[in-house]
């Protein structure tokens, strides 16, 4: 299946599309939020832009709003540290001062691959910067693969609109610096 015909299968779905974002757009898109798309990511966007709610309108969308997006994946390792006694071992021993350990964290976030929102909280990778990387379900450190790459996250969110009779993930996932940690 190609990416055109992905939307429209989610027009089907009810989702609504402005006109994909040129390259100029991309490229301030990029240059504002300090990260690069992977090539499968920018096809997409590049065809349709995805504007109904929680997908992320990279055109009109208000810049708060996507920098809260993109600092979701941080914010959630941190509540779970404060409030749910998240370490992970390769941190080193935990500190006692909470902002020591959000110092860290922030840390390993920001070494790791730049999560991408796509659609309400689920992210693809910016690394490798090629095609096939996976999609993530990111709620706090609840991090689990909820696609092998785009088009398999895009059959499982919208799985009867596609004609799949479940959630699976359709190949081995490529693993991912950190964040496949996470997803365990």
């Amino acid at each position: 299946m190609t990416f055109t015909e992905a939307h429209a299968v989610l027009a089907t779905a009810g989702v609504k599309c402005a006109p994909g974002l040129s390259a100029v757009e991309f490229a301030q898109t990029e240059a504002r939020y300090g990260l690069r798309f992977p090539p499968d990511l920018r096809e997409f966007l590049g065809i349709a832009l995805p504007i109904s709610r929680p997908w992320v309108d990279w055109r009109h969308a208000p810049e708060a709003s996507i920098r809260e997006r993109l600092d979701w994946p941080l914010e959630g390792i941190r509540f779970d540290i404060e409030y749910n006694e998240f370490w992970l071992a390769e941190w080193g021993p935990r500190p006692e001062q909470l902002s020591t350990a959000f110092k860290i964290a922030r840390q390993a976030v920001t070494n790791a691959p730049t999560l991408i929102p796509i659609c309400s909280h689920r992210y693809i990778p910016a690394e490798p910067l090629e095609r096939g990387n996976p999609v993530f379900s990111v709620h706090q450190t609840d991090i689990i693969y909820y696609g092998s790459d785009l088009l398999d996250y895009l059959q499982n969110e919208f799985q009867y609109h596609f004609g799949r009779p479940g959630f699976s993930i359709s190949s081995a996932a490529r693993r991912i610096r950190f964040w496949s940690e996470l997803a365990g």
